[in-house]
């Protein structure tokens, strides 16, 4: 689904993103973690073609990212609030979304609906821009937003930020039902190593903008390893 070759980003003297190679499967659901400014979000911007690297390139489905837009339409992805257009209601918003890919209003709504328990009666007919949702809110429409299309491949960054514990557990359940169900290919981010480790059957640590671990998750045994690494790196 995703293969990596010679990436480099850096900003000045720092090192933002240094990948040689990395391929991420088909159907894979992995996790990326490490510390404040190890690169994870810097890759997922490269990954989704919103910044330019230094050099190497990036190819989805074969496609190389930089230089094809066929792969935006089966790829989803929420970074952070700039992704919403905040001037509009979120339903506005949902429908704007699914015109792109091609839904119908109706269509859409219909798609919105295994999202009523994550939205809990706070997102829909509220009367109100998203600019004046809380911060947990504006995560969960974005969450939304990225998955309205059903697509091949999802990236999220942080997606349990700001949520309630209640919301970050009923997130977990849908983004492994979806991978187990669609097959979809998820990459998750997060700081959070017990959520991560409880979704994602392959983790990837991150430092310095460099994979240093890419670890088998396999009946949550990557959380042993990772514990120690950040223990010994506090």
């Amino acid at each position: 689904m995703i293969e990596i070759q010679n990436i480099l980003k850096t900003y000045g003297t720092k090192t933002a993103v240094d990948i040689p190679q990395y391929h991420i499967g088909k159907g894979e659901m992995i996790g990326l973690v490490g510390n404040n400014g190890a690169g994870k979000t810097t890759l997922f911007r490269l990954v989704l073609d919103l910044l330019k690297a230094d050099r190497g390139e990036i190819r989805i489905d074969g496609l190389q990212t930089n230089k094809s837009e066929e792969w935006k339409q089966f790829a989803g992805a929420f970074i952070d609030d700039s992704f919403l257009i905040d001037y509009l209601t979120p339903e506005e918003y949902f429908h704007f979304v699914g015109k792109m890919y091609g839904l119908s209003k109706t269509e859409t709504d219909e798609r919105l609906q295994p999202f009523a328990r994550f939205m809990n009666d706070e997102i829909l007919n509220q009367k109100k821009y998203i600019r004046n949702f809380s911060m947990g809110n504006k995560q969960k429409i974005g969450i939304i937003s990225a998955m309205l299309h059903q697509p091949r491949l999802l990236i999220l960054d942080e997606p349990f930020n700001f949520l309630d514990p209640s919301s970050q557990s009923i997130i977990k359940h849908l983004l492994k039902s979806y991978n187990e169900q669609s097959g979809a290919t998820v990459i998750v981010s997060s700081h959070n190593l017990n959520h991560t480790i409880d979704i994602c059957p392959r983790i990837a640590l991150l430092e310095n903008g460099r994979i240093i671990r890419d670890i088998e998750n396999k009946d949550h045994s990557a959380g042993q390893e990772l514990e120690n690494y950040f223990n010994i790196n506090e």
